[in-house]
């Protein structure tokens, strides 16, 4: 077992940001230390919503109230999500320095969370800066979408091949890519070392829930706390998420309370990618 700090966005209602995070990691039998960078009462895609971004100030008051509390020195791994503003990118550089000041090893998992197809950016691009010059640097894996990996890289991604060129460019041990085109009907997640790339692909579908880039982040850094490589922790993931894409069709969150959905354990194939 590990025990994860998990930064992001909570919400009432749905399974969203630390809504779908903490319940994945306690499934896999983690710890779970949630720090919540927005409070909603859903995710804004909804016709009302209500709620605003954590205070700054709090947050860093929480973080030094763990630290002091001798909590911090138990984290095993970071995993960054949703953080509206450039002060909330910096409790999460000093969360990081914190936890490793205790364990220089710790895993950090930086899910950017900077926008998404076809809108873009969700943020200010100062925001979105932030999160690329301060975060990634520290990530020992970075789990982006296609938009992202774009956005991040500076260069087109249209393939799982491109899509390789674009994460190396980032200079970060690992790199995951989600929502990469695939053919005309596809799309590929994408799992990128600096010596070796793979990929897995699924049917393109219209109304997948919400809530499965947080999932996906969440299993990621769970199989990488336990024990298993990059690679054979995306393919556990894959697996995962589309058991739960399953479970949730009609529904426009993902449904974690499916019971279904978390039994039988399993793993999808891999298609290396040479070069």
């Amino acid at each position: 077992m590990a025990t994860v700090a998990a930064l992001s966005s909570f919400v009432a209602r749905g399974a969203v940001g630390l809504r779908a995070i903490v319940p994945a990691l306690e499934r896999m039998g983690h710890e779970a230390v949630a720090v919540p960078t927005v409070v909603l009462s859903s995710h804004p895609r909804h016709r009302q919503w209500a709620g605003h971004a954590a205070d700054p100030a709090t947050l860093a008051d929480m973080v030094a109230a763990l630290d002091a509390n001798g909590w911090l020195a138990q984290i095993d791994a970071v995993l960054t999500g949703y953080l509206p503003s450039a002060a909330h990118v910096g409790i999460a550089e000093d969360l990081i320095a914190r936890v490793r000041a205790n364990r220089a090893d710790a895993l950090v998992v930086c899910d950017p969370v900077l926008g998404d197809d076809p809108d873009g950016l969700f943020m200010a691009e100062s925001v979105a800066e932030a999160v690329r010059d301060k975060l990634l640097p520290l990530a020992d894996v970075v789990k982006a979408n296609r938009f992202e990996l774009a956005w991040l890289s500076g260069r087109a991604v249209t393939s799982p091949e491109s899509a390789v060129a674009a994460a190396r460019s980032l200079g970060r041990p690992v790199v995951v890519a989600s929502s990469v085109p695939y053919g005309e009907r596809a799309i590929a997640n994408v799992v990128v070392t600096p010596d070796r790339a793979a990929f897995c692909a699924v049917d393109r579908e219209d109304g997948v829930p919400r809530g499965t880039g947080d999932l996906l982040g969440a299993l990621l850094t769970g199989h990488i706390a336990s024990g298993r490589d990059a690679f054979e922790s995306l393919a556990h993931a894959a697996f995962r998420v589309a058991r739960m894409i399953d479970a949730s069709r009609s529904h426009p969150e993902l449904q974690l309370a499916d019971a279904g959905a978390w039994q039988a354990s399993g793993s999808v194939l891999l298609t290396e990618i040479a070069g």
